[in-house]
């Protein structure tokens, strides 16, 4: 019976004026109440039991990321009458210890494999044991005694190591495979970087095998960011995981949201106390229960001015491991979420990391792409393709890839949305692991369903076949025309391998790059990777944009790394200059660590005008677990800025896609800084309201607004600079926002354990 007989019968018995005893009435209206909540909870009680199987699931030998289940098969191996002292089973099991998190175990038996192996088989395992040292070090100071700037690129002052044990050991193992093997550059990296963390580096590296100049600082100078994470309340150590910074309770703070990639890593939402501090109110706000991840966007799915989130689950996992559902997390508006991903027609198992959201069929309602990881990824069984689903406009979706010809099979690893040619449909970028690229132009709608064209090898783009990973849209010249960065992933060796040869200046054949493709203006891109400087090692997982020094030219930001231990390679930071080239300003921002880095934002948490940044750091292995970090802009100058928070009434309530043009005079020259609305890179996700540097302009000469969906115009002239403005779709005044200006004092100098 549908639920909406059963509680109109059950209330119209409790009005009755009939003999219907009283406590039969009450019990009526009691199992009504139950029938609507179980109703309510049924499919949110369903999405968890079924992650919460996958979860059991993974526990398998055969799932790559199960270090755990690898551990029991060895021991029960090693029992085997003859196999206790198996030289390989003993080296595997060392290894995967070392994933495990488990590094005083792996030390303990590469010691003792140390005393009854020959020089072949010591070849075998001391890269590995010198890898268990260096992480046996980090663990003991990094973590176990984490400071502001643990593990940071150069490391000097704080970050030296004071429990020396681990470096001092690793040195020793590195300087005998060096003696060994002088052009194994991996080695050498990582004998550099050690010395470093015990602050003798470079007068005590020895002369054959030392790298020149690590510990310069960047040509450009900058002033540094503070990682103030832990001293604002947020003291989160996870695996690889997303990030949105966003306004969820709608006070006009930012907030934070992570997750986790493993099905047993909880959500974590920290809510902006509008004191300098945060509160981790993952617990009340019902997101702790919702596990698994490696992706996370925000979106207002329903339109109704609520920040939503979407979860991305099964990245990378082979072997049939990654057929996980995303989930949708509805904002209910009370500070709680609700998991509403089968009532939405959301449901499927496909291994996917990469989302992007837009109106795509411009009536008013957001709908979703994803890539699916559909090539190359073990699964015999199960055919994976990308997918989009349209917003029916009463809480559900409807999936038409196929029908709109985007239903690409890739191995994608990015996507992201813009109108690149200026006709009014939002188009699609897709990054992908096999080296194929595409570019969906957007035709336009056939009914209710949009219809793609892949343009890419009119573009230009189809020339790049290296594999890539996190992918925008931006405008990094401000010409108007929406640009495409894309990050190479492509290895054949260790990271510190490249990160070595490139400082060394030995050739390194594309590997790592940061690709940019400038915007023709007539449906084609010119690569432009090294004349803008980006042609440098990054291997970037995830990334995002924005400005750093207020000067309307987006900066970028990248969090490196793979999971091999061995890759110990500092996130980078590269600066905008003018729109014409990037300068690599990593070791002078204090923002390099050498851990794993994934999603990243980009926000004014302060209220100030500067954009800090998050990002969720940590690697896929419970071993490889870290500290996220939040570094705080000290600010570079006193440029002005203006931040826009826009609602559409006819666009989407969100007002992603829109697109907005700045235009002021700076030091005499009129200038236009241009912006699209949404959350910035495929792999971190910054707030969808806009931060804008405009120099030193006193005063915004005219703001317009070109709304996504309805096409409407707007222009508002003569805005104040340095100001919070909110923009509604069809108002003629930009409304004036006041916030309060927020520091992060913290608690200086306060070491934090993890």
């Amino acid at each position: 019976m549908p639920k909406n007989l059963i509680v109109n019968f059950a209330l119209s018995l409790a009005r009755a004026k009939t003999s219907v005893n009283i406590y039969a009435k009450f019990l009526l209206l009691i199992l009504a109440m139950s029938f609507v909540m179980s109703c309510h909870d049924s499919s949110e009680g369903k999405m968890i039991r079924i992650i919460a199987a996958l979860n059991q699931k993974d526990y398998n030998s055969r799932n790559p990321f199960c270090p755990e289940a690898k551990v029991a098969q060895c021991d029960s191996l090693l029992k085997l009458p003859g196999r206790e002292n198996d030289f390989y089973l003993l080296n595997t099991k060392a290894k995967l210890l070392l994933e495990t998190g488990d590094e005083t175990q792996a030390v303990a038996i590469y010691e003792k494999m140390m005393m009854g192996a020959d020089s072949s088989k010591r070849d075998l395992f001391e890269p590995d044991m010198a890898l268990a040292y260096m992480r046996l070090g980090e663990r003991t100071n990094c973590m176990l005694n984490h400071n502001r700037m643990s593990c940071t690129y150069p490391i000097r002052d704080n970050a030296i190591h004071v429990n020396q044990t681990g470096s001092r050991h690793a040195i020793a193992v590195y300087e005998s495979i060096l003696k060994k093997h002088p052009a194994d550059l991996e080695s050498r990296w990582m004998l550099n970087i050690a010395y470093m963390t015990l602050g003798h580096y470079p007068d005590s590296v020895p002369k054959p095998f030392l790298i020149p100049d690590l510990n310069k600082t960047s040509a450009t100078k900058i002033k540094p960011f503070t990682d103030m994470a832990a001293d604002v309340g947020i003291k989160l150590k996870s695996r690889a995981g997303g990030v949105i910074a966003d306004d969820f309770n709608n006070d006009g703070y930012l907030d934070i949201i992570t997750s986790g990639t493993e099905l047993d890593d909880h959500m974590h939402y920290f809510q902006n106390n509008q004191d300098g501090t945060f509160i981790d109110k993952s617990e009340t706000s019902g997101l702790r229960k919702f596990t698994g991840g490696l992706n996370i966007q925000q979106t207002d799915y329903n339109n109704d001015g609520k920040m939503d989130i979407f979860v991305l689950r099964g990245a990378w996992k082979k072997n049939g491991f990654g057929n996980q559902p995303a989930s949708l997390l509805r904002n209910n508006g009370d500070g709680t979420f609700t998991d509403v991903t089968i009532p939405a027609g959301l449901l499927f198992y496909h291994p996917t990391q990469a989302a992007v959201w837009a109106d795509f069929n411009n009536d008013g309602w957001l709908d979703v792409f994803l890539g699916a990881e559909g090539f190359n990824n073990g699964d015999s069984v199960n055919i994976h393709r990308s997918m989009i689903y349209i917003n029916n406009r009463n809480g559900s979706f409807t999936e038409v890839g196929h029908k709109a010809h985007c239903d690409v099979m890739s191995y994608v690893k990015g996507v992201t949305s813009a109108d690149f040619n200026h006709d009014g449909w939002p188009d699609i970028f897709i990054s992908t692991m096999d080296g194929r690229k595409y570019l969906l132009k957007n035709k336009g709608n056939s009914g209710n369903t949009p219809d793609f064209e892949d343009v890419t090898k009119q573009s230009g783009i189809l020339a790049n076949s290296n594999s890539t990973f996190t992918t925008w849209f931006f405008d990094y010249n401000n010409d108007g025309w929406q640009d495409i960065l894309i990050a190479d992933y492509k290895f054949e060796a260790p990271l510190g391998y490249y990160s070595a040869a490139e400082a060394l200046g030995k050739p390194i054949s594309n590997a790592g790059n940061i690709y940019l493709y400038k915007n023709n203006h007539n449906g084609t891109f010119t690569d432009v990777t090294k004349q803008t400087g980006l042609d440098k090692v990054v291997f970037s997982m995830g990334a995002n944009f924005g400005d750093i020094d207020n000067d309307g030219f987006p900066d970028l930001y990248f969090g490196t790394g793979n999971p091999d231990f061995g890759s110990l390679i500092p996130n980078k930071m590269f600066r905008n200059v003018d729109g014409q080239r990037f300068e690599d300003v990593t070791s002078a921002s204090g923002t390099g660590n050498l851990q794993k880095g994934h999603g990243v934002a980009f926000a004014d948490f302060r209220n100030r005008g500067l954009q800090d940044i998050f990002i969720e750091m940590g690697g896929a292995y419970a071993g490889d677990a870290y500290t996220s970090a939040l570094y705080v802009s000290p600010g570079q100058n006193d440029n002005n800025w203006i931040s826009i928070k826009a609602e559409g009434i006819k666009s989407n309530k969100a007002a992603i896609g829109s697109r907005l043009k700045i235009t002021f005079v700076d030091n005499g020259v009129k200038r236009n800084v241009y912006h699209d609305l949404n959350s910035g890179g495929s792999f971190g996700s910054s707030p969808i309201q806009a931060e804008i540097g405009v120099g030193h302009a006193g005063l915004i000469k005219e703001l317009e607004i070109t709304w996504a969906g309805s096409h409407a115009v707007q222009r508002f002239r003569n805005l104040q600079v340095n100001q919070f403005y909110h923009i509604i779709e069809g108002n003629g005044k930009a409304a004036s926002i006041q916030l309060k200006k927020l520091n992060f004092n913290g608690m200086a100098g306060l070491a934090m354990k993890m």
